[in-house]
Formats: structure tokens, sequence, C-alpha cells
């Protein structure tokens, strides 16, 4: 079963974003900050992230730098509401630009997380 950890401060954001993909039959397990997640990731090895960008000790960019040299077969897909450095410069695009496989704005429909997550896992499964 693929595994898929959901890296946000928010619980409710968290809580739908498994709703949304385990009916697909995914192994999904949770952390609340970017700290949490990499020591998940050291415990336990996951197929793909799905990480905000905006988060308390250690944001969603400096996940995917981490995640993306340490782990580098972990596919992650970031997710934002949004807003940017100085308004120049997006944070998904940022994201995007540091090694996230994709990326979303919230708030995003099912379709486009289901999309996005099953393109992730195709790129995971052609890499291993």
């Amino acid at each position: 079963m693929p595994r898929v950890l959901i890296v946000d401060d928010e619980e409710s954001v968290r809580v739908m974003v498994a709703a949304m993909i385990k009916p697909d039959g995914y192994n999904v397990t949770e952390a609340a900050s970017g700290a949490e997640a990499c020591d998940a990731c050291k415990e336990s090895p996951v197929d793909l992230i799905i990480t905000d960008i905006v988060m308390p000790e250690k944001n969603g960019i400096d996940l995917i730098r981490y995640v993306k040299k340490e782990y580098p077969d972990i596919a992650v897909i970031a997710i934002s509401g949004g807003g940017g450095i100085e308004g120049r410069y997006d944070y998904l695009e940022i994201a995007r630009l540091v090694g996230a496989d994709n990326i979303l704005k919230k708030p995003f429909e099912l379709r486009e997380l289901r999309s996005a997550v099953s393109e992730a896992m195709k790129s995971c499964a052609t890499s291993e």
C-alpha cells in the first residue's frame, strides 16, 4: 500500500486531505510541522509527501529542500493558500523551484488532488 505523509499545521486540512485520498487505498500518516515530517521520514519511509508551505518551526520550502537532498525518491506535492516573499515570488513557484513535483493552490478540488497524487505515484513507481 503506497504511503503518504500529509504535513500541515492546521489539523482540519490534514484530516480533509487524508479523507480525500484514503478511499484510493493510500496508507496516510500526518505531521503538524516540517520538523515533525523530517522525523517521520527518518522513522518510516514514505512514497509521497503532501506539504503546506507556511508553517511554524520548519516551513514547507525547507522541508522540500531537505527531502529532495536526503530522500530524492520521495515525491512531493506542495499546497498553499497563496502568498509570497515581498509580493514578488509566489510560494508555490518557489516550491517547484526547490524540487516539488507538483503544486496545488488551496482551496483545491478533489479531482485536482487525486490527479496530482496519482501522477506522483506513477513517478515513484518509475524511479524504483
